[in-house]
């Protein structure tokens, strides 16, 4: 069954909470290499684009076929502590975040570092989006239309050098834009990290947009990660910082609680959370009275993936 991309009157949100920074790609003519601070200007390609407001999307290499969620759930129900922990709470404190400039400090053991504007990370890319609809599971799932690139095709314009291991990605830290982080919930600013292999995998996804609508702010605007073989958390939202290491990064929720949280974090149903079973999982959107269904390795992706683990012991490196 072919995936239908067509956007529908009910999942599309006011033109309002948009139109401020799509008019700022559109003028910007989306990347002619802009001037880069404190370091060795990367020259990138000028090319114009349509704009996120009707960007015309088609499937990934990669898409399920399964029903993606409503935008009401995708935007509604949201994991994003910056704003508070409950599930509404991004969607209710998210309204007024100002995303515009929005700039990426990229450093580390990479031979073009720089602080790039937003326009010069997505607008290489921008003719190029596509619509992964990839399941996203924590204890809950949802399959949602995402529009990105492949996140490797960002970091090889960084010329990571041999020493290069891991990437390790930081969210934007501002108490004031971002309520939640005025409570002591974790260690902020929020970090997360990768494994080079990881982060060159064409599944991995540098996420602007959704449902061929740019990303709102309860879903992580303007940049966001999305590793569909993991468990949610490891899609840092807000993205204000990459950085390639020659260590494995020290990942927020490892840090706030290691013996639930490891590094990895992959969707494993045979590696139960301590406090619940992670072999089954509720699909939001569904039926109270629907029954949980199983969940799958790898979040159903082992064929494409399994091979970055080979010889790691699962159980161990959770």
């Amino acid at each position: 069954m072919k995936p239908d991309n067509r956007i529908r009157s009910w999942e599309i949100t006011s033109e309002a909470n948009f139109v401020s920074r799509r008019r700022f790609i559109r003028d910007a003519g989306l990347a002619v290499g802009a001037a880069l601070t404190g370091a060795t200007a990367l020259a990138l390609p000028g090319r114009a684009s349509a704009s996120l407001r009707d960007l015309e999307t088609v499937p990934g290499p990669f898409s399920t076929d399964e029903t993606p969620n409503s935008w009401e759930d995708v935007t509604t129900y949201n994991n994003f502590y910056e704003f508070g922990t409950g599930k509404e709470d991004p969607y209710r404190n998210a309204q007024e975040f100002v995303t515009e400039p929005w700039t990426v400090k990229v450093g580390g053991e990479c031979d073009k570092p720089g602080k790039y504007d937003y326009a010069d990370i997505v607008g290489p890319h921008a003719l190029e989006d596509r619509v992964y609809r990839h399941r996203c599971v924590e204890a809950w799932s949802m399959v949602v239309p995402w529009v990105g690139f492949p996140l490797g095709d960002l970091l090889k314009r960084f010329e990571p050098n041999s020493k290069a291991k891991y990437v390790r990605f930081k969210t934007l830290f501002d108490p004031d834009r971002m309520p939640g982080q005025r409570r002591a919930v974790l260690r902020w600013p929020y970090v997360e990290g990768l494994t080079m292999a990881e982060a060159m995998h064409p599944l991995t996804l540098m996420v602007v947009g959704v449902y061929g609508k740019e990303l709102p702010n309860q879903n992580g605007a303007p940049l966001r990660l999305v590793i569909p073989w993991k468990y949610g958390f490891k899609g840092i939202k807000s993205i204000v910082e990459i950085e390639f290491t020659s260590r494995q990064p020290k990942n927020s929720w490892a840090l706030a609680t290691p013996r639930e949280y490891g590094f990895y974090a992959n969707v494993n149903p045979e590696v139960d959370h301590p406090r619940w079973s992670q072999a089954r999982e509720r699909r939001i959107g569904a039926s109270v009275f629907a029954e949980k269904q199983p969940t799958l390795m790898f979040n159903g992706y082992a064929e494409q993936v399994a091979s970055l683990y080979a010889g790691l012991d699962l159980r161990k490196n959770y």
